[in-house]
């Protein structure tokens, strides 16, 4: 294994755990402007339709991939910017 893909891990971990707070903040915030609502349904949530738990399920998924990303990619772009190597 590559010495800058070693030296990536730490950082990599360390974005993935930031996208993660990031994309759960974002999540709640789109439930809030889309239902009005401050949980989104459990997919055992019995009170809840299936449309209501599928639609937050799918939206949740979506936000998670894109802020993953965008996440993923500028820690990548700043890497290279710092040492010269894309770290993948």
């Amino acid at each position: 294994m590559k010495a800058s893909k070693i030296a990536y891990k730490p950082v990599g971990m360390a974005l993935g755990a930031a996208s993660g707070m990031i994309a759960g903040a974002a999540f709640k915030q789109a439930w809030k402007v889309i239902e009005g609502e401050g949980d989104a349904p459990d997919a055992l949530d019995e009170d809840r339709s299936w449309q209501q738990i599928l639609l937050a399920a799918a939206l949740q998924g979506a936000i998670f991939a894109v802020v993953k990303a965008a996440v993923d990619r500028s820690g990548a772009v700043a890497t290279r910017r710092v040492t010269g190597v894309w770290p993948a």
